[in-house]
């Protein structure tokens, strides 16, 4: 007996990919080390990223009072704080600077 949630729609689109032979091995290291078969962990992998992609560009409607609003709070400054001040006159590590 199968339940709805087991069943998998068919897999009819195929995608070719070119990668080094770096890239694969560590594609399939991590593949194993889940589990899972390569094509599932690369293409999971990349659905996943795409959906996060994706999620940022979605349509969100406003009333005109709601988007003042937010026009209002993206022009606000930040509050002064201790832990923002520290932040900013922190060296970055990622700075050329030597020293």
């Amino acid at each position: 007996m199968t339940s709805k949630s087991s069943v998998r729609p068919a897999k009819s689109q195929r995608i070719d990919l070119r990668a080094t032979e770096r890239q694969e091995a560590l594609l399939r290291r991590a593949a194993e080390a889940t589990d899972r078969t390569l094509t599932d962990f690369v293409l999971g992998s990349a659905v996943e990223q795409a959906e996060r992609v994706l999620a940022d560009r979605r349509w969100f409607t406003a009333s005109e009072e709601q988007f003042a609003e937010f026009v209002r709070l993206l022009d606000s400054p930040l509050p002064t704080t201790s832990k923002f001040d520290r932040l900013f006159t922190r060296r970055s590590r990622f700075s050329n600077d030597a020293g």
